[in-house]
């Protein structure tokens, strides 16, 4: 899958072909706008070319469109995926911070996972606390900040655990069977998906971290709804 800030080579085989064969190439990009790049043919016109530049992350659609022996329009899409450096968004924790909090190489996946667990954390915990905030809106407070970070490295964890990818699609985790004394529970460990999923359960590791001493109530005051 190409990424932005590659630079790609379209190509069209034409089969038949001639000397009255041209093939013309329109790029339609995610934002709407279009190039049409200029192609050149190989021999008589059997292979057509034309460069593409991938400037922006979503599906790009290229359309060929063949005149004379050969004549026929052809349609593509390309998915394009941001650069490795693309910003991920708002994260409580760094992957330092998971690397420590593991006290292991954290997965490569660690900054989606942290952004993902902070936006998670954020509509189902934090907005119900009261803690105060820098210029930035982050916990101004070392100690409180320093628990958020934890609570967002602790869903990370979980989730990466448990092979979860995203807070929006289904997963695979699941148990089978579990016997707690006289209670025999069981459940299909096919993939799981929408409230009942884990990428969308609090991990119980976070509670833990918000129950830190260090978070005294003028510091930082969780919401009843969230009592435990």
């Amino acid at each position: 899958m190409p990424e932005v800030g590659d630079l790609a080579t379209a190509t069209l085989t034409v089969d038949p072909f001639d000397g009255t064969t041209a093939a013309t190439l329109l790029v339609t990009r995610p934002d709407g706008t279009t190039v049409s790049p200029v192609v050149t043919g190989s021999g008589a016109g059997e292979t057509w070319s034309g460069p593409v530049s991938y400037t922006l992350a979503g599906v790009w659609r290229l359309k060929w469109t063949v005149t004379g022996t050969g004549a026929s329009v052809e349609g593509q899409q390309v998915a394009v995926a941001p650069a490795p450096d693309a910003a991920l968004g708002r994260s409580y924790a760094t992957s330092t911070d998971l690397a420590n909090f593991l006290r292991a190489a954290p997965p490569v996946t660690a900054d989606t996972l942290l952004a993902d667990a902070t936006t998670l954390l954020d509509a189902r915990v934090f907005f119900a606390c009261w803690y105060e905030v820098d210029d930035n809106g982050l916990p101004s407070d070392v100690f409180v900040a320093a628990a958020f970070a934890r609570a967002v490295c602790a869903q990370a964890q979980w989730w990466d655990d448990l092979g979860v990818s995203s807070t929006s699609g289904a997963d695979s985790a699941g148990w089978g069977s579990v016997k707690i004394g006289s209670v025999q529970l069981s459940r299909s460990v096919t993939s799981v998906s929408g409230a009942d999923s884990p990428a969308q359960q609090i991990a119980p590791g976070v509670w833990d971290e918000l129950k830190n001493p260090n978070l005294s109530q003028d510091k930082f005051v969780m919401g009843a709804v969230f009592s435990c």
